[in-house]
């Protein structure tokens, strides 16, 4: 068995959903859950098949964002791995029903950092062990650094002002 980094490519102002799922449906489910789930997003969804005739499925709203989805999935090429990336909402605004799509079985993140996937290659095939998901601490939160995150919160939104 060999073990491989693939790095994830996130294009500018996007996030990244990776997951395992299980069926064919996984891409149409996925696409109504996107955009059902945040008005005016922007994504692109890629899809492992990993029977039959083993091709990587795709569908999405934007055409670029969809094409970045094949590319990662192609670099992957886990058995059921797939990739969501979506631009104008964040995965907070759709994670809940991504882990709810009866489809999935493991999110293995949701980001917008740069993100390694750690695949495992055997005699049968390639299989995602986990993932690197931005950088190592620097630090510890001091008052400056919480007060900065609390700002953070409620200028995007998050936050009651």
């Amino acid at each position: 068995m060999e073990f491989q980094a693939v790095r994830i490519e996130t294009p500018e102002g996007a996030n990244v959903i990776l997951g395992q799922s299980h069926f064919i449906k996984t891409v149409e489910d996925l696409y109504e859950i996107l955009v059902s789930g945040v008005p005016g997003v922007k994504f692109g969804i890629a899809f492992c098949e990993s029977s039959g005739p083993c091709l990587i499925r795709s569908a999405g709203n934007d055409d670029a964002l969809r094409e970045a989805a094949v590319r990662n999935a192609q670099a992957v090429a886990a058995g059921h791995f797939f990739a969501v990336i979506l631009r104008d909402a964040y995965p907070i605004n759709v994670l809940n029903a991504v882990k709810q799509c009866q489809e999935v079985c493991s999110i293995f993140c949701a980001s917008a950092n740069p993100v390694e996937v750690i695949v495992a290659v055997t005699g049968q095939g390639r299989g995602v062990m986990g993932v690197v998901d931005g950088l190592p601490p620097r630090g510890v939160e001091t008052a400056a650094d919480t007060a900065d995150r609390k700002a953070f919160l409620r200028r995007i939104g998050y936050k009651v002002q």
